[in-house]
């Protein structure tokens, strides 16, 4: 367990043992409830978490003609390919990083649409089985209009947010107030939108539940945060100290862009180098600070990343995305 929960089990668990031997029982070991959210539950037992992006339409790109429009898939048809992958424990969902006022309505459809498809399991406790992680836009420019996107984006009923770009710890602080509710020291508006019927309870019951654990052991919510420059590389020990910072990752996609040079002759150079360094330095920062730590990984390396210590995963949606969490379950005996 991490050190936040191994000093609360422990007590209630020597509380239960003290019990059990009066009575001349043997005592077992506590059992964790199931959660709404799974994500925390493999966390705070201190196993691997294997989440994909959501499918989407291929891209056009520049200079290539756009795909056919009878294979373009509605949010509906999206929404049912995600559900019918079962060995997910999260969807990841990445498109209202850039232009969240174009990206946003979409979205909106998409998680109608998986909320419509059965993603609340019924049993009891209810369950999410393709809990929502979305990315937002960066928080540094307009904490205020930052605020705001992560409202609705909450009022989705989605169950992760993921901070990009985090150059320093007040950065996050300000991303992490706007998760909670005022009533809990944060600055989110009182407004719930839809999430309420998406976690299958009351306005009231989402209220008390929709909090960031472990800040608050009963909150349902978590974070992702991203460090991609050098900017929060270079804070990177004062970002993960941060109270509620969730897992904390590398964009390790970025930071190629950020260790990659052009030279006189207008050859790009890339230092891998200096990229697993910095790499390297995130993942030291998570285990001093005991915070988990996430990563963008495929096929080819997954099973190294989860040697080095690395337990959170996003990885692309498809057959290699597939394979990749196979692999990762295999490894981690999942």
């Amino acid at each position: 367990l991490p050190p936040y929960l191994e000093e609360f089990v422990r007590s209630r668990w020597m509380l239960s043992a003290s019990a059990a031997l009066s009575l001349g029982l043997v005592p077992s070991a506590p059992v964790q409830a199931q959660r709404l959210n799974p994500v925390i539950d493999l966390v705070a037992a201190g196993k691997p978490v294997f989440g994909l992006y959501a499918p989407a339409n291929r891209r056009a790109r520049p200079g290539q003609p756009a795909p056919p429009a009878d294979s373009v898939k509605s949010m509906s048809q999206l929404a049912a390919e995600a559900l019918a992958y079962k060995k997910l424990d999260y969807v990841f969902e990445g498109t209202m990083e850039y232009n969240f006022d174009q990206t946003y309505p979409p979205f909106t459809e998409f998680a109608k649409a998986l909320a419509d498809g059965g993603a609340l399991s019924k049993g009891k406790p209810p369950r999410l089985t393709h809990p929502v992680f979305v990315k937002t836009p960066e928080i540094a420019p307009d904490p205020a209009v930052a605020t705001a996107r992560i409202g609705k984006q909450l009022n989705e009923g989605v169950m992760g947010i993921v901070f990009v770009d985090v150059l320093n710890a007040d950065e996050l602080k300000k991303g992490i107030a706007a998760v909670r509710f005022k009533s809990n020291g944060g600055t989110r508006a009182d407004d719930v939108g839809a999430a309420p019927a998406r976690w299958g309870m009351s306005d009231k019951e989402y209220r008390e539940k929709a909090d960031l654990w472990p800040l608050n052991p009963k909150g349902e919510l978590y974070t992702f945060t991203i460090v991609e420059s050098k900017e929060g590389l270079a804070h990177i020990r004062e970002i993960a100290a941060v109270p509620g910072v969730g897992v904390l990752f590398p964009g390790a996609g970025t930071l190629r862009g950020v260790f990659t040079t052009t030279d006189a002759n207008g050859q790009r150079k890339f230092d891998e180098a200096a990229w697993e360094a910095a790499i390297q330095s995130v993942l030291a920062a998570c285990k001093e600070f005991k915070v988990p730590c996430g990563y963008p990984a495929g096929a080819p390396d997954i099973e190294k990343r989860m040697k080095e210590g690395f337990s959170v995963f996003v990885i692309g949606w498809g057959e290699q995305g597939f394979k990749a969490v196979d692999l990762g379950r295999a490894a981690s005996g999942r």
